[in-house]
């Protein structure tokens, strides 16, 4: 079994607290040691010189869709709501979605994340059943993930155009979990509200009962599945929350009986703002068809302004909030996950290592490994990132790839340090 030691930089573990100097000792999948100081040791079969950069646990993608088509590199106009919705007429099956969640899988797992808890599937196919169980059995790389369902909306009409006429109420959401729970899913998606993207005033039209809800709650429960919603009215973070929805993402309007809610869950629930899909239609939508008007129009405008002033409030009360979601639009693809954590810090009011440790540390619990995922300590599995410059500093450092000098995983290098062999006894510089 080989063992690894990253040793001359600063070491942050995925507590909110600072880098120091420090040394990291990697054995097969796990991590044995971290050491508090410089040691100068070489007791190890290869040697990784991190001087000048920051050794810290891979980043964890909370709100993940890997389905959507947009990705560094290969950007797809036509999915690009409400401006182009096009994709969707040119479906051209199973294998072909398979690729592109593939291919963003890689690009996903590039960037630094070595973990991905997904927000929902594009389509009614088990494209990321297949695509979770790929990357599991090393047959593709990507991201270790958690494959969630299509984004069940509650109206009749299915988005494969088939018109189901029992498709609301509680029978049919409990029915519906019960389905892709035996699909494979690890998780249900439900729309508990609307978005202005789709209709004026939709971010505070409720679609779901409390009734649904619970119907939908009884059912994960019963057949093992998590269930996460888009939910941006106040009315639907509550009834999320009363359900045992257990990822709630957006939150953008919670009033303050709703943040009582979900303070009084913390422990348990946790919540994904995905303000980067936001930030790009209000900054860097125009060159499609996004502009000023437009992104007002969607509702991205008073969305932004919202989410800065809740978030200050959800980060005072402790309620676990992560950076991450809504990529894979053409503006916002698949790739620039990362600029999530300058936007924590920027706009809603984090520190830097508050965001650092939401998306190793709490990104861990997500994915419901806590225990063995997210932190650089003795026994969890050897995620880890070998970042040149100091994030705690300056998260930015996070969005050039040229400053992932080493991404590995389950102690398996994804990136090699530059210019080092792929096996054998070696010293590694990252200069």
């Amino acid at each position: 079994m080989t063992r690894t030691l990253f040793t001359g930089g600063l070491v942050f573990d995925g507590t909110p607290t600072a880098p120091e100097p420090g040394e990291v000792v990697i054995e097969g999948d796990r991590i044995v040691e971290v050491r508090p100081r410089v040691t100068g040791s070489t007791d190890a079969d290869r040697i990784v010189d991190a001087t000048g950069c920051t050794v810290m646990p891979g980043l964890v993608e909370s709100h993940a869709h890997l389905t959507f088509p947009s990705a560094v590199g290969h950007i797809d106009p036509r999915f690009n709501p409400p401006v182009d919705v096009s994709f969707f007429r040119h479906i051209e099956g199973f294998e072909a979605e398979l690729a592109r969640a593939e291919r963003n899988a890689r690009i996903l797992l590039d960037a630094g994340f070595t973990s991905a808890y997904s927000a929902g599937s594009l389509l009614p196919l088990p494209t990321e059943v297949a695509l979770r169980d790929r990357i599991r059995a090393g047959a593709v790389p990507g991201p270790r993930m958690l494959a969630a369902s299509m984004e069940r909306d509650n109206h009749p009409v299915r988005p494969d155009g088939h018109t189901e006429p029992d498709w609301m109420g509680p029978e049919a959401c409990d029915a519906f979990v019960r389905e892709q729970a035996a699909l494979g899913f690890d998780s249900v998606k439900f729309l508990l509200s609307n978005d202005d993207v789709f209709t004026e005033g939709g971010s505070q039209l409720t679609q779901y009962t409390q009734e649904e809800a619970d119907a939908a709650g009884r059912a994960a429960r019963e057949t093992g599945v998590w269930l996460n919603c888009h939910a941006q009215s106040a009315e639907s973070v509550k009834i999320a929350v009363r359900a045992g929805f257990r990822s709630v993402y957006h939150c953008t309007y919670a009033d303050e009986e709703a943040l009582d809610l979900l303070e009084s869950v913390k422990d348990e629930v946790f919540v994904s703002p995905a303000p980067g899909i936001l930030y790009a239609n209000v900054h860097e939508g125009a060159e499609f068809g996004i502009d000023r008007a437009m992104s007002e129009k969607m509702g991205s405008v008073a969305a932004l302004e919202a989410m800065a002033e809740v978030y200050p409030e959800i980060r005072r009360r402790g309620i676990k909030a992560l950076p991450g979601g809504d990529y894979g639009f053409p503006n916002n693809p698949i790739g620039r996950n990362a600029r999530d954590l300058e936007l924590f810090v920027d706009l809603l009011g984090y520190t830097p290592l508050e965001t650092l440790s939401a998306a190793t540390r709490t990104g861990g619990e997500v994915m419901g490994m806590g225990d063995r995922l997210g932190l650089l300590a003795p026994g969890h599995l050897a995620d880890l990132l070998v970042v040149a410059g100091n994030p705690a500093e300056d998260v930015r450092v996070l969005q050039d790839r040229d400053n992932l000098r080493c991404i590995v995983q389950d102690g398996r290098f994804h990136k090699q340090p530059a210019g080092a062999p792929a096996t054998g006894a070696s010293t590694d510089p990252l200069r």
